[in-house]
């Protein structure tokens, strides 16, 4: 008797641990093989205004409020959800108006504009004002952000970003506000605290032009600072202990209306985005060509005193490519490109589709490789951040062409060869979507 009992328990034990088997094997399917390594993404929303606003100005029905977006990337990716707070933001700006510290422990986030008046009256984007705020969140529990401090900037912030070391945060202001004479602050960070601010003088920086975003190496105090004004053009900067700032180096002619700039995780290039805009386009922007990727090499020649940084490499992208990233491994880089999915339903112009392009990147030489352009539907898409494995990609979605979905998404895609023919790189975008507040449109991710 105790024989058939210890065979029955045998046999259920067994039974049961191959059904758990079948399980789990049924969730490693369902679940697509979404393997993106991290430990949380950010995102911030404009909840104010409609994407068409950048067309014929009407801000449309407001949802929710400006929020501040955590999202754990714990657990079955199926049940991801974000977690927000409140902060005033703003899509008119370069998508750069948020940055983490190194640690992931602290959210910065910039006030390019202020929110709309609060009612349910029809608003144009003329009745927004500039703004003034840099908030510090503190995200130690990535489920309960909070708001640890709040400083009046200087008028019109553009974008924010975190130096290596963790301790010296870099903004920049749009010429119509504080721009015109202080186009950079900067500010000490420590122990989860601001500083004062340091306005410094940037030596040949041309009166008025556009610093349009100033980006950190990865391990020095350096400054690659691109002006996306008339002259379209990159410098580096060495930043003192006393926060002052040395331009080293020749000044580097790049492409029309660069956008956002990020160093390669060696630290030896630099990619930007290049959008064709300007007054001679239709709209500025909507009758815009295809736009470009570019490589600079940082100290390419260097002999005694002098340095020379050299332009290597262009590729093609897709029509205003605002979003940039770079892939932890150094072997992708990816823009985020508009199209003209922004445009009023009823605009004969309106691309029904957005797109991201990815580029094959050589770290050694900086050469650029087109891999494809990939289409998709969605509208707005400005930021993107690759995973700590290099092959997935979460890109901020801005709006849906379903009127009927609310809100934006975090949408997931993934690098993908075929297996018979390495050389067939595909970009995917997995069924794995995420909502945030409508208006999501600028990203980063806590390694």
């Amino acid at each position: 008797m105790r024989r058939f009992l210890s065979l029955t328990a045998m046999t259920v034990a067994g039974g049961l641990a191959l059904t758990q088997s079948l399980a789990a094997q049924e969730t490693r399917d369902l679940r697509g093989q979404l393997d993106f390594e991290g430990r949380y993404l950010v995102s911030i929303s404009d909840a104010d205004m409609v994407a068409s606003a950048y067309v014929n100005g009407q801000l449309g029905p407001r949802e929710g409020r400006d929020a501040l977006s955590i999202l754990p990337l714990e657990g079955d990716p199926r049940d991801w959800q974000a977690y927000e707070i409140f902060a005033s933001n703003s899509v008119a700006g370069p998508p750069a108006a948020v940055a983490l510290s190194p640690d992931g422990r602290y959210a910065f986030v910039v006030e390019s504009f202020t929110p709309r008046p609060d009612n349910d009256d029809p608003h144009a984007f003329g009745d927004l004002t500039q703004g003034r705020l840099l908030k510090v969140f503190d995200l130690q529990d990535p489920t309960n952000p909070r708001l640890i401090q709040e400083r009046e900037t200087l008028e019109r912030p553009d974008a924010v970003q975190m130096n290596a070391a963790g301790d010296i945060l870099a903004v920049t202001y749009h010429p119509a506000g504080a721009g015109s004479e202080t186009p950079l602050a900067l500010y000490p960070f420590t122990d989860g605290e601001l500083g004062e601010r340091v306005t410094p003088t940037i030596d040949g920086w041309p009166n008025g032009e556009r610093l349009i975003e100033a980006n950190w190496h990865p391990e020095d105090d350096v400054l690659a600072m691109i002006d996306t004004s008339g002259g379209a053009t990159l410098r580096f900067a060495r930043v003192a202990d006393d926060l002052s700032v040395e331009v080293f180096g020749n000044v580097v002619d790049i492409e029309r209306a660069p956008y956002r700039v990020e160093f390669t995780p060696d630290g030896r290039h630099v990619a930007i985005n290049a959008l064709y805009w300007g007054p001679d386009i239709e709209g500025t922007w909507i009758e815009a060509p295809r736009g470009s990727l570019l490589t600079v090499r940082m100290n390419a020649e260097t002999e005694g005193d002098s340095v020379r940084h050299a332009f290597v490499s262009r590729i093609t992208t897709g029509v205003s490519p605002e979003g940039l990233a770079i892939s932890p491994d150094g072997r992708w880089v990816a823009t985020t490109n508009l199209e003209r999915s922004y445009l009023p339903y009823d605009d004969a112009r309106i691309t029904w589709f957005s797109s991201i392009t990815l580029a094959r990147l050589d770290p050694e030489s900086g050469q650029l490789t087109h891999v494809g352009d990939f289409p998709y539907d969605g509208i707005l898409p400005e930021a993107a951040v690759f995973d700590n494995s290099s092959n997935y990609l979460a890109v901020a979605n801005y709006d849906h062409f379903d009127d009927r979905r609310v809100g934006s998404s975090i949408d997931f895609w993934r690098i993908q060869a075929d297996p018979l023919d390495l050389a067939n790189v595909q970009l995917i975008k997995t069924e794995h979507s995420v909502p945030v507040t409508r208006g999501a449109h600028s990203l980063a991710i806590a390694r």
